[in-house]
């Protein structure tokens, strides 16, 4: 399963905010991001996972 089916699934009402974010950003903003900040606003002790994913990674060099 997809992460996008998972949390359609799990959550459904933090979907549903998703979702009306999306739709009311014409396309700007992705369900992925609209599912963290509707997340992060519906239950606000998880903001600290909301940059998860959203990182640049370590310039790593051997």
């Amino acid at each position: 399963m997809t992460t996008t089916v998972l949390r359609w699934l799990l959550p459904p009402r933090t979907s549903w905010e998703a979702r009306k974010l999306v739709r009311s950003s014409y396309g700007n903003l992705t369900f992925d991001a609209a599912w963290r900040a509707a997340r992060v606003r519906l239950c606000p002790d998880e903001a600290p996972y909301q940059r998860h994913g959203h990182t640049r990674p370590a310039n790593r060099t051997l």
